[in-house]
């Protein structure tokens, strides 16, 4: 048995709690391991000094998970008295081994009379203590608009000199196209036809950017996207249609405009304000290159967004403020952090326990491009911006993967968090820090394929605006090209929609498709024949989700076409994908 392999810890997602009457317990092995059992019971069945032996009751875990090198063994257990204690009997073929907190032994080992037993042990199911992401999240499929590119309503004058909008051939990063909140008003029928029912607006707030990302003034919209009234009506007219609004804060770093900033570069360390900020020099030396030289933190070097210090509490109650006035009097349904692994942990759980008393079904979003686990133990973030299954599934095609390692891929990714907030996981194929789907993906085939993966995987699924009419863009500043409405009304451009359409449909339709579980279907003569059976546990109903990447033609299962792409006769031709409810007997 290959013991380097196997590990577990009680906590994190080795063991956490559900709901709060249920717990999962994880463990990770090797691909020689045969069988798991857990031995669990409650820590007190043997009386609370051990004056009777406590033994636990055997219960096989289930095979959840494959890796590329490990399997993820799992149980569900509802401990009647919510805690539970317990150890592992792992079997690999012949022979057999026990895991207990301080590492392995044989059975006899274990047996040993006088021996101290080193139990796993969870020790109190706490409600308050679950992680509890809004369910609402998981059934949402978003979609992120850049005010300034996405729709102008208002023909009035704004500061910043305006280019034509049908004018990018040749835009810089500093240009102005002018779309406002009036003109997302506008076009909320458009998205709720569609079947969107969320929107995910970048920065709305005071600033001398197109992108707005270097906050002014945290209080004012900016007045050349519309006013503080506006913006409520925005959120009163979204709601009316099934539309949720989440904004955008950017609480990592501000402007160089920021009042506080200016009170530091004016009175420096005699400024009420200068522990707000990271000042490394003083007085600061006359330069305008970037940050490298430490004379104060910022983001990414860039001189003009000064880091904030999230560890200082006045910043923690300053922001807290704003963002409760946004829930409580906007009413707005989410939040999304902008750089929101740099803010500190303190801040974090300082602004969810304010803001989720407000609204228990606020929807907080940490913008992190990694591994985030340390951000999702329920007082932080609900979900985190999920770069991976993006990056995963890009890496699919790029490195001519086998379907195999797509699973792999994938089953990490979802085995990174517990359950609940797999379930929510912001997933999407573009952004505006990103190239556009249809640019990197090269072709308009691979772009469908990566478009029904997304909306048909667990998680809470978002597109970048013109993702719905396969809108083509390099890096910034050409991902981020103003709306081309004029396309949306051709022929090749309403197809497109109702191609989107269809599929948000199907995932709005089929609770099965937004949770639940995943069913590989591999193909030996097929390495590219991607086909996930997707289902809820206990229901008979599946849908397969086929993805034909490979050369040559491939047989569907039998059942009926929900969606279909590069299809004929049965046959998935190189480049389609298709979407199938199953018969009975082509899964069981």
């Amino acid at each position: 048995m290959e013991l380097s392999a196997i590990a577990h810890r009680c906590g994190y997602t080795g063991c956490y709690a559900l709901d709060e009457n249920e717990i999962v317990v994880n463990l990770r092995t090797g691909k020689d391991v045969t069988a798991v059992f857990l031995i669990h019971e409650d820590p007190y069945a043997g009386g609370c000094m051990g004056y009777r032996p406590w033994e636990g009751r055997p219960e096989a875990m289930t095979l959840r998970w494959e890796l590329a090198h490990n399997f993820l063994w799992s149980i569900r257990l509802r401990p009647k008295f919510k805690r539970e204690q317990y150890y592992f009997c792992i079997q690999a073929r012949e022979e057999t081994m026990l895991l207990f907190e301080d590492g392995f032994y044989t059975r006899e080992q274990a047996d040993k009379p006088g021996r101290l037993r080193q139990y796993f042990k969870f020790p109190w199911l706490n409600p308050a203590d679950v992680i509890r992401p809004p369910a609402w999240a998981g059934d949402t499929v978003w979609y992120q608009i850049m005010p300034d590119r996405f729709r102008k309503g208002d023909e009035g004058p704004r500061r910043f000199p305006l280019k034509p909008w049908n004018a990018w051939e040749d835009m810089t990063h500093g240009d102005f196209y002018g779309g406002d909140l009036r003109g997302i008003q506008e076009k909320l029928p458009y998205l709720r036809d569609l079947g969107i029912n969320g929107i995910y607006l970048t920065p709305v707030f005071l600033s001398d950017s197109n992108h707005k990302y270097d906050t002014i003034s945290y209080d004012r919209i900016d007045p050349d996207l519309g006013t503080e009234e506006e913006l409520v009506q925005l959120v009163r007219t979204a709601h009316s249609l099934g539309i949720r609004v989440m904004l955008d804060a950017v609480f990592n770093h501000c402007g160089v405009r920021f009042g506080p900033w200016l009170d530091v570069l004016e009175k420096g360390p005699d400024s009420p304000f200068w522990d707000w900020f990271f000042v490394k020099q003083w007085p600061l030396p006359e330069t305008k290159s970037n940050t490298e030289d430490g004379r104060f933190y910022s983001f990414a070097f860039v001189p003009q967004m000064p880091k904030l210090n999230t560890n200082n509490r006045e910043v923690a109650e300053y922001f807290f403020r704003r963002c409760a006035h946004w829930v409580r009097d906007w009413q707005i349904d989410g939040i999304r952090f902008d750089v929101g692994n740099e803010v500190s942990h303190q801040f974090l759980k300082r602004l969810h326990g304010g803001l989720k008393a407000i609204n228990p079904e606020i929807f907080l979003l940490g913008e992190i491009w990694h591994d985030s686990a340390q951000w999702l133990q329920g007082d932080e973030y609900d979900s985190v911006m999920n770069y991976p299954f993006l990056e995963s599934l890009h890496n699919f095609y790029l490195d001519g993967q086998s379907s195999r390692e797509l699973m792999y891929a994938m089953n990490r990714i979802y085995t990174m968090y517990p359950r609940q907030v797999g379930d929510v996981l912001f997933h999407f194929l573009d952004t505006h820090d990103t190239m556009r789907a249809l640019t990197r993906c090269g072709s308009k085939d691979i772009f469908y394929q990566q478009l029904v993966f997304l909306l048909t995987m667990p998680g809470s699924a978002c597109l970048y605006y013109g993702t719905e009419i396969a809108l083509a863009g390099g890096d910034d500043p050409r991902n981020r090209r103003p709306m081309p409405w004029d396309q949306v009304e051709t022929e090749e451009g309403r197809a497109q929609r109702q191609a989107v359409s269809r599929l948000i449909g199907l995932r709005r339709q089929y609770p099965q498709l937004r949770r639940g579980c995943m069913a590989w279907k591999h193909v030996p003569q097929r390495p590219r024949y991607v086909r996930v059976d997707r289902y809820v546990e206990g229901e008979d109903t599946r849908i397969a989700v086929c993805l034909n990447a490979g050369d040559s033609p491939v047989s569907l299962p039998e059942g009926k076409r929900l969606f279909s792409r590069q299809e004929a006769q049965g046959l998935l031709l190189p480049g389609g994908s298709a979407v199938i409810l199953l018969e009975a007997a082509s899964w069981k």
